[in-house]
């Protein structure tokens, strides 16, 4: 995932509701838990982690049981360590007391247990990153000198395995906030590990392929197992009777990631992020320097921002941050800001006006005294009728056919900035050189900054040869008359 382009913008919930969702984790709270049962008898290790005798006793007030009770009581005490909710008093005795922001999550703003609740995430993807423990006792150099992690015999890069775990939750996200991805609803771990290992533009992987995917699924399944507890996913792990039927199986032939039936999909594992993994995610790409938006980032600002701010959102995003723009001002003024705005020559303007266009669709007749006052201006002046026939509106003078041309080249160009070469665009280039026999001869002679490209447009998108290249000779013709 590049960090070169906006990405699409995220729907967040209220921080408010995000900070109760933290609260109620079941690693933070118990985290938070251990840090206020914790008293001057508690003693850690030089790690920091709970001495090995106070384990039962810490797992007992989270009300834990069962073998892995002192691991997740372990655990959650190393959250309380490294979100501050504990701090060591003293090194060498081991002594702690309770931390600062302990108070915060009770006290603090939903900003400030946020913050906590980021520190927590932290934690929990570096331990997400780390391999198996017994593999990881296996792999210490005993022998010599002891103590010493022999990485070429665990076959294990941490800056490896950090950058996969954040490949595929930068892909997670992506497909979340993506108009056309799964929404809210849940990814199959194959299509997640695929997406990390299988090029795009592979037809049909090789099963040496296959078998990383298949691998990748695994580790994924452990660390999407260990990243529920903190809120980030929800998470259907691989049924294990499946990871059963595939020790036993040659995994080429499994094919995880390749030919799976939709009915038993889920049982290779399906994870979607929470609204609070949204916010998690969206913190850190921003964080490492991504551009990742949320909708009402631009309800403050001008019109000016939103018209441009939202060139590359989906029809959907557009909507959602046009609205919450539009719910902070008064109609007919937002609609003069609107088209204020909205004027231009410069390559971004069509699609500035399509985007005010659709923005004065939502504020109703309560506009039309700022569409009247624009009819006589060249740039507006087409875009003015036509919402004013939609809407009803008496009196609409009748526009001439030079502003009719302009307005078609500015609605070519605009569709071109928003959608590229889409099925819909050569529709309409379809229906426009049908409608009029002599669209070229006159289109050519439009004195707009994008008649040459529109035109040189319509000849590359066109089916009909003769029509395109009558359309790449008006092309010519307008680069020539215009200087271009």
């Amino acid at each position: 995932m590049s960090d070169s382009s906006p990405l699409p913008p995220v729907r967040l919930t209220d921080e408010a509701e995000l900070a109760r969702a933290a609260l109620s984790t079941p690693l933070l709270s118990r985290a938070a838990r251990l840090a206020r049962w914790a008293g001057p008898d508690t003693r850690v290790d030089a790690g920091g982690g709970l001495v090995e005798e106070q384990l039962p006793a810490a797992a007992e007030v989270l009300g834990l049981t069962g073998d892995d009770a002192a691991a997740y009581a372990s655990e959650a005490w190393r959250v309380a360590v490294d979100t501050g909710l504990v701090e060591i008093t003293d090194e060498e005795t081991g002594t702690v007391a309770a931390g600062e922001d302990l108070a915060l999550l009770t006290g603090g703003s939903p900003h400030d247990v946020l913050g906590i609740w980021l520190g927590a995430l932290e934690a929990v993807l570096a331990d997400a990153s780390v391999p198996d423990l017994d593999d990881l006792v296996d792999a210490m150099d005993l022998e010599n000198g002891g103590g010493e992690i022999d990485f070429s015999q665990l076959d294990w890069d941490p800056e490896a395995e950090a950058e996969f775990l954040d490949g595929v939750l930068g892909n997670l996200y992506l497909l979340s906030v993506s108009e056309d991805g799964p929404g809210e609803g849940p990814v199959p771990l194959p299509a997640l590990a695929a997406s990390m290992i299988v090029p795009g533009d592979m037809g049909e992987p090789s099963n040496d392929m296959l078998e990383q995917v298949s691998d990748a699924m695994m580790r994924l399944d452990d660390q999407f197992r260990l990243l529920e507890p903190v809120g980030l996913v929800a998470y259907q792990p691989v049924d294990e009777a499946l990871m059963a039927e595939a020790e036993d199986t040659d995994p080429a032939a499994a094919e995880p990631a390749g030919s799976v039936d939709d009915t038993d999909v889920s049982r290779y594992g399906m994870v979607r992020l929470t609204p609070l993994g949204l916010y998690g995610l969206r913190a850190r790409l921003l964080e490492a320097g991504f551009e990742a938006p949320a909708v009402g980032d631009l309800a403050d600002k001008g019109a000016d921002a939103l018209l441009d701010g939202t060139a590359a959102y989906g029809p959907r995003a557009v909507r959602a941050e046009t609205e919450q723009w539009l719910s902070r001002r008064e109609p007919l003024t937002a609609a003069r800001e609107l088209l204020a705005a909205a004027r231009g020559s410069d390559p971004g303007a069509p699609l500035r006006r399509l985007r005010c266009q659709e923005a004065l669709s939502l504020v109703g007749r309560a506009a039309e005294p700022a569409l009247r006052e624009v009819l006589g201006d060249a740039e507006l002046g087409g875009l003015a009728r036509v919402w004013l026939t939609e809407h009803g509106a008496a009196d609409v003078p009748a526009p001439s056919e030079a502003m009719i041309f302009w307005l078609t080249i500015d609605t070519v160009a605009a569709q071109l900035a928003a959608e590229g070469n889409s099925e819909e665009l050569q529709a309409l280039v379809e229906g426009l050189a049908a409608q009029h026999d002599g669209f070229f001869t006159a289109a050519w002679r439009v004195e707009h900054p994008a008649t040459a490209d529109v035109l040189e447009a319509m000849g590359r998108l066109h089916p009909d040869k003769r029509v395109a290249k009558e359309a790449r000779k008006a092309a010519f013709k307008a680069r020539s008359a215009h200087g271009g």
